[in-house]
């Protein structure tokens, strides 16, 4: 571990956010329902909804976490769990993983963000969300620890962490399925030893905070290696996969690649009877699974089934009864909102939260693969601090028009300048609505019957998306 506590000790310290003193005002009553606990999350600081954040050990600070962990009981000790890191697909494999281990018999927790309706989306149990009142309770649990810690200034994901570790050790959970929330080294989730680890595809995403090359970007999320703890990873570039194993060798964990050290395979099918549809095959000492039907469109997301798969043989190797049927059972009953999802049929409208580069190019592939049209016009609308133009780049790859829009947020890129820097890379048509409603009702006269509109650069786009077609507003 010399090199990573090194580059800990290099980390530039920069002023914490302050939180104006207004906001404070309503953290001095309890916290009884569920409208009172959101005010109170609103008052900390929420990395989630500002565009620079300094990466250092004053805003991201295990140590406060394990404070107060420390105030609660400590119930991140009381838990098992399965820890998930990456740039894209964490999500994905995380529902995957609680699926299979529900399937297989055992209760399980699942902690996930972002959200697309509601924070109570983010901590599960069976695939149950927690409930407002539940919630209320929980935050209202830890809202005097979070006033004790008050100069050490905890933040939102730390206090929505501690609300999934509370709620687990009271549901009682076998298993806790853990997705990191940035980077993994400095994540708040990073408190714990998981009994697997897992790492999703690494590409470009967060670089202010995690580093300009993939293999800085790959030793922050090395830093979720445990002594002791198999990792599985996704297949990975050249210089990732570099990184990974020197962390492996200095942390003292054993690190298996999918299509390497755990032979896998997977290919895309289509029949009238079934449709499109990808399989994958994985082969190891514990487990023979054959022909698995991935639920999730995309061959990316085979690619994800690949990691759950291999993080599901390593628990099986240390001794956890999951039976493949049963594992394969629960993972044809998954199904993630907000992913390739198709939100209505006329005009055929699809959201995806898609929001970097590498997962834009997954999508629009996907689309081409599994939903014919003949054309398809985008709606786009991303954060300011995303790799714009690599986004650009795919979209122009698939869309035959796009309308950029707002994405929604305080951190959002200006529709206009999206458009600007669209035009110098592709003749395709584009323009601006300036709102969603605007942004669709564009889009509605440029299609036809046999055409497609897709909405994605962000999940807060997504969210108000289904928010606007369930209210009739779209």
């Amino acid at each position: 571990m010399g090199k990573s506590l090194k580059s800990q000790q290099k980390t530039s310290s920069r002023r914490r956010p302050s939180v104006p003193t207004a906001r404070r005002r309503s953290d001095s009553g309890p916290i009884r329902t569920y409208r009172a606990a959101l005010n109170f999350l609103n008052t900390r600081t929420n990395y989630e909804k500002m565009v620079r954040v300094g990466y250092n050990h004053t805003n991201f600070n295990l140590s406060r976490m394990l404070r107060i962990l420390a105030a609660l009981g400590n119930p991140h000790k009381k838990l098992r769990f399965l820890h998930v890191a990456g740039t894209k697909g964490k999500g994905s494999t995380c529902h995957m993983l609680s699926a299979m281990l529900h399937g297989a018999g055992y209760r399980t927790g699942l902690y996930t963000s972002p959200h697309i309706h509601s924070l109570v989306e983010r901590i599960q149990v069976n695939n149950h969300n927690v409930s407002e009142a539940e919630f209320a309770r929980l935050i209202g649990r830890i809202a005097p620890v979070v006033k004790r810690l008050e100069k050490e200034n905890p933040t939102f994901f730390e206090i929505m962490t501690a609300a999934a570790m509370l709620h687990f050790v009271a549901q009682k959970v076998d298993l806790a399925v853990l997705e990191t929330g940035l980077g993994g080294r400095l994540d708040s989730t990073n408190v714990v030893k998981p009994e697997v680890c897992g790492i999703t595809n690494i590409s470009y995403d967060h670089m202010q905070q995690l580093g300009r090359t993939l293999e800085a970007i790959a030793e922050e999320k090395a830093g979720i290696f445990k002594p002791g703890v198999p990792v599985i990873s996704a297949p990975q570039p050249p210089g990732v996969k570099r990184v990974f194993r020197d962390m492996a060798a200095r942390v003292g964990c054993e690190l298996r690649f999918v299509g390497e050290e755990l032979d896998f395979s997977y290919r895309f099918e289509s029949s009238r009877t079934t449709g499109p549809q990808t399989r994958v095959c994985m082969t190891t000492k514990q487990s023979r699974f054959d022909h698995v039907h991935v639920p999730l469109l995309g061959e990316h997301q085979a690619m994800n089934c690949g990691v759950a798969l291999g993080m599901i043989d390593a628990l099986r190797e240390r001794g956890f009864a999951v039976p493949e049927q049963q594992a394969v059972d629960g993972l044809a009953r998954v199904s993630i909102p907000g992913r390739l999802e198709i939100v209505r049929d006329h005009p055929r409208t699809i959201v995806d939260g898609a929001h970097n580069a590498a997962s834009i190019a997954a999508l629009m592939r996907a689309i081409g693969q599994n939903i014919s049209s003949e054309s398809m016009v985008v709606i786009f609308g991303c954060s300011a601090d995303k790799d714009i133009d690599g986004m650009l780049s795919q979209i122009q790859l698939g869309a035959d028009k796009v309308i950029f829009t707002t994405a929604g947020t305080s951190r959002s890129a200006d529709p206009h300048e999206l458009l600007l820097r669209f035009q110098e890379k592709s003749p395709k048509m584009a323009q601006v609505g300036r709102t969603l409603p605007e942004a669709y009702e564009i889009a509605k006269t440029c299609v036809g019957r046999e055409d497609v509109i897709c909405i994605t650069g962000s999940f807060y786009l997504v969210g108000e998306a289904k928010r606007l077609l369930a209210l009739g507003q779209i």
